[in-house]
């Protein structure tokens, strides 16, 4: 069982010097990565419902990760996700390949649809086209990542004569995992990505995830270069040892934690004062394997 610490990048981590302690604080601690979260901007005033206030400081994820990987020698840095139809797909291929240099092959990308409608309109990309811009954008970085001579056609994104180097560390590319619990997000984790992530998960609907995504596969074909399915959760709620040999005997292969594990779910994106999150990490350090 590895484990993940997430938010580096914002709240508490939006200050650098934060995120860098944390992330070495972590690392001598024995978790295997720390992850981003993304929003570009949030809805201003704050809807009802949203855990989310439009004055929470988030670091760009690039920018972020790049930070904490030159800080760091062993710890992975992910991104837990980029809301990828945001992004135009040539930019952030860019963008992750120089990152995953920088972090000498330490990178997980980790992407989702995205869900927010006024962020969607504040970029100009249409929130309906999501699905179909998840599906090209991964594939046209893979292309850039991976092929010779990169070549991809789709109705947003078009590929030729081109090229675009230094490429990532491994000749595959870094490992990308979906984010999302819905079907299209299972079924795009299965057909195009290393690994799947379920996000504030109690036992019991990691327990229905897990039963969710194995009838999937089971109906599914699965790229065999791809290898088996990774799955990563971010578990709710009090957390020991017991909770932790629940999740793995749903073979979850990685739990990454938000830094306040008891806050209630109203406040469970609020800053979290930065020894609070170190002493979680020591908690959590005490529950590993």
């Amino acid at each position: 069982m590895k484990y993940g610490l997430f938010a580096i990048n914002y709240g508490t981590c939006a200050d650098p010097e934060h995120a860098v302690r944390v992330a070495q604080y972590a690392e001598s601690a024995g978790f295997e990565s720390v992850w981003t979260a993304e929003h570009l901007v949030l809805p201003d005033p704050q809807p009802e419902g949203f855990s989310m206030p439009p004055t929470l400081p988030f670091l760009d994820t690039i920018v972020a990760l790049t930070l904490v990987a030159r800080e760091t020698r062993t710890l992975n840095v992910a991104s837990g996700i980029i809301e990828l139809p945001l992004h135009h797909p040539v930019t952030l291929a860019k963008q992750l390949a120089s990152v995953d240099q920088v972090s000498k092959g330490r990178l997980i990308v980790g992407v989702g649809a995205g869900y927010l409608d006024a962020e969607f309109a504040a970029v100009g990309v249409p929130l309906s086209e999501r699905g179909l811009r998840m599906d090209e954008h991964l594939d046209a970085m893979r292309a850039l990542w991976t092929m010779p001579h990169p070549q991809y056609s789709g109705r947003f994104v078009n590929l030729d004569g081109v090229n675009a180097f230094p490429r990532p560390v491994s000749a595959g590319g870094p490992p990308i995992v979906i984010g999302g619990e819905s079907a299209p997000a299972r079924r795009r984790a299965i057909a195009k990505a290393n690994g799947w992530y379920c996000f504030q998960t109690t036992v019991d609907s990691a327990r229905e995830a897990m039963a969710s995504i194995s009838s999937d596969l089971e109906r599914q074909q699965r790229p065999v270069q791809l290898g088996n399915l990774e799955v990563t959760m971010t578990p709710i709620g009090p957390f020991d040892r017991r909770v932790r040999e629940q999740y793995e005997s749903f073979n979850v292969d990685r739990l990454v934690f938000l830094p306040d594990l008891t806050a209630p779910p109203e406040r469970r994106h609020a800053p979290v004062p930065l020894d609070d999150i170190l002493r979680t990490v020591d908690e959590l350090a005490a529950t590993m394997p």
